[in-house]
């Protein structure tokens, strides 16, 4: 079983694929719209479309263990994350709000930098929608702040489309979320990249992991 630790995450936050950040408020407005039925928009079913399975994640026997299942992208590798020792450093980076990394799905096998990074939280009664709020709140100085909510079979999925400004490189970077609750808890599936343009080129990933999403 492939798993990976919280301390060997450090070069890749050194790297701009930062897991967190400072909590930090902004002074951008936020935004929530609904989509009847978790209709994708014409981009969006673009994305999907290009973006071929190659697997799966959570289910039994898979390398993660997840109260959900979702698809993977053809090539995407995923591997287990495994916390560090309670009250260090390595242990903070593995916590981001109410959740806690538990698996990262790795792009470069498809030719990408960055990561699907599946988080987890423990409190059963969280909605998606409180789960999400924290995770993107906890991020590094999040704005320009969209959720959407969205249904996928028999789950509510609730989207986060934001910004994160890195001090460190002065620079700006897209960030994608969704989260659904289940009876476990929280689950809270986020897509960042190591600039704008891998960022896209990851999406279709990220949206057949979205659309693929049931309960394990």
């Amino acid at each position: 079983m492939a798993r990976r630790t919280v301390r060997g995450l450090a070069p890749l936050l050194l790297a701009a694929v930062a897991l967190t950040g400072c909590s930090s408020g902004s002074g951008d407005s936020v935004r929530t719209d609904t989509k009847p039925g978790g209709a994708p928009s014409k981009t969006e079913a673009t994305a999907d479309a290009s973006a071929a399975k190659g697997g799966t994640v959570g289910g039994s026997g898979s390398v993660c263990k997840l109260p959900v299942v979702l698809d993977t992208a053809q090539h995407w590798t995923a591997e287990a994350v495994v916390a560090g020792e309670p009250g260090s450093d390595f242990a903070e980076l593995g916590i981001q709000g109410p959740v806690t990394l538990a698996c990262e799905i790795d792009a470069k096998p498809a030719g990408h930098i960055g990561f699907l990074r599946v988080w987890r939280g423990d409190d059963k009664g969280s909605t998606a929608r409180q789960a999400l709020e924290g995770f993107v709140k906890a991020d590094t100085n999040p704005s320009k702040i969209t959720y959407t909510q969205t249904t996928v079979g028999k789950l509510s999925v609730t989207e986060a489309r934001y910004t994160i400004h890195d001090d460190l490189l002065d620079e700006s970077r897209p960030n994608r979320a969704f989260a659904v609750a289940t009876p476990d808890g929280p689950v809270v599936v986020h897509l960042g990249g190591l600039d704008a343009a891998e960022h896209k080129g990851m999406l279709p990933a990220f949206e057949l992991a979205k659309r693929s999403v049931r309960l394990g």
